[in-house]
């Protein structure tokens, strides 16, 4: 596995964890936690707090992007890791250094995360989401 999939993959279990207790616990422990657990040896984990750090300062934005682009899907009511994905794919989406991580790489990386760890429409479902912001966003340039 790449290190940069590997790395989102561990962003998604972090925010996943934080989204189900309620974001009552520490974030950046739980992803210090889990890049122990599930990335030894990664070489570079500042990418992991970018991101973790990222999504948890835009995430009220990011909502309302997932809520404005699937209306009919309360940001409550997407299941807790597509609801994740789509704001680790949203933030790179709207936030990242477009050189460092295209558009559609981030929408790749998203979509395979989807398929990874959730059921069996939710590539399709983040696809859809995330295509509609990219779509959005190549309007207003």
């Amino acid at each position: 596995m790449a290190s940069r999939h590997l790395s989102r993959s561990i962003v998604m279990q972090s925010l996943y964890e934080w989204d189900f207790y309620g974001k009552q616990h520490d974030l950046k422990k739980i992803a210090e936690r889990n890049i122990k657990d599930f990335g030894p040896g990664l070489e570079d984990v500042s990418f992991i707090f970018e991101l973790v750090e990222g999504v948890k300062e835009h995430m009220v934005s990011i909502d309302k992007i997932i809520e404005k682009a699937a209306p009919e899907w309360p940001i409550a009511q997407i299941p807790i890791v597509d609801r994740n994905v789509l704001r680790i794919g949203l933030c790179e989406l709207l936030y990242a250094d477009k050189e460092e991580v295209p558009p559609k790489v981030a929408i790749n990386e998203a979509i395979e995360l989807a398929k990874t760890f959730s059921g069996q429409t939710s590539g399709k479902f983040v696809n859809g989401v995330l295509g509609t912001v990219y779509k959005q966003l190549s309007e207003e340039k």
